[in-house]
């Protein structure tokens, strides 16, 4: 138990980089969009650092949750802080919406705003650079929150990589006013909206059932079989599993033969106990004996 605790802020810390480098990566990257978009008189450009300015108040939203997630348990907290990690996806995800949403009615008001100049091309290349780099920001931390089993962190992956799609919208509607197609811009923006509405709605759903325990069926029937093959466990009466951030805890009633005495029950709890976490990494067990 010491040591998966241990384990688990560790991995909190380890997330806290992932939302620092999307925090620099947009703070650098709005700044160079909206001095582009000025002086190429791209207002498409000028939009999309706009966005990131928005997106930065996500990352701090994720980061704030990981460090909250750290607090140890108090009096009114008992079973630990470690909810608040999933609260800041759905933060996230709100701020998502509401950028996918923005795009789709901007794309919808461009569609009766003629052009009056094209912009420069360097708006064009900015944009699908500014797209590259969100892409391997989104790529570091996808891997990151695979590795440390992070909520928070995949959702500030997936507004990574919805930030890369905006930023190859950017691109396509400017190349496309290059050559009179006025109307590729609000297509694509359309598109990247839906994209983005999309995404931020599996962050909030995937946040709300962990927030309200649920879990997967088929993970519990995975811990159920790990212990069933322990010796002496005659069978599982009950099994019930939630999340606490990135955190499993299980609560079992297992069947154990019953002549055994309270040692001996005792060590075959221990023994399921122990298997579950080395073997599936649950953060706590609760074991519950009953006779067969």
């Amino acid at each position: 138990m010491k040591i998966m605790e241990e384990q688990a802020y560790l991995d909190l810390k380890r997330g806290e980089r992932g939302a620092i480098i999307s925090i620099i990566a947009y703070l650098c990257l709005s700044s160079l969009k909206l001095a582009v978009g000025v002086l190429a008189n791209s207002e498409a450009l000028k939009a999309d650092g706009l966005n990131n300015t928005t997106d930065i108040i996500a990352s701090i939203a994720v980061l704030i949750g990981l460090k909250l997630s750290q607090r140890p348990a108090d009096d009114d907290h008992p079973y630990g802080h470690w909810k608040a990690e999933t609260i800041a996806s759905m933060v996230a995800s709100f701020i998502m919406m509401a950028v996918g949403i923005q795009v789709i009615i901007l794309a919808f008001s461009s569609m009766f705003s003629p052009i009056d100049q094209s912009p420069d091309l360097i708006a064009a290349w900015t944009g699908l650079f500014c797209a590259l780099v969100m892409y391997f920001v989104y790529r570091y931390n996808s891997k990151l929150a695979r590795e440390i089993n992070s909520q928070s962190v995949m959702a500030a992956a997936k507004d990574n990589l919805s930030d890369a799609w905006v930023s190859v919208g950017t691109f396509i509607g400017i190349i496309g006013a290059q050559f009179g197609l006025p109307w590729l811009d609000p297509i694509t923006a359309v598109i990247v909206g839906i994209i983005i509405c999309k995404t931020a709605w599996d962050i909030f759903r995937d946040a709300s059932h962990h927030l309200t325990d649920g879990f997967d069926q088929t993970q519990l029937d995975t811990y159920k079989a790990s212990i069933t093959n322990c010796y002496g466990v005659k069978g599982v009466k009950d099994i019930k599993a939630r999340n606490y951030g990135n955190n499993v805890v299980v609560d079992i009633v297992i069947l154990v033969n019953p002549a055994l005495d309270v040692k001996g029950a005792h060590d075959i709890a221990s023994m399921v106990e122990n298997k579950l976490i080395a073997e599936h990494k649950v953060y706590d067990v609760i074991v519950h004996i009953e006779p067969d």
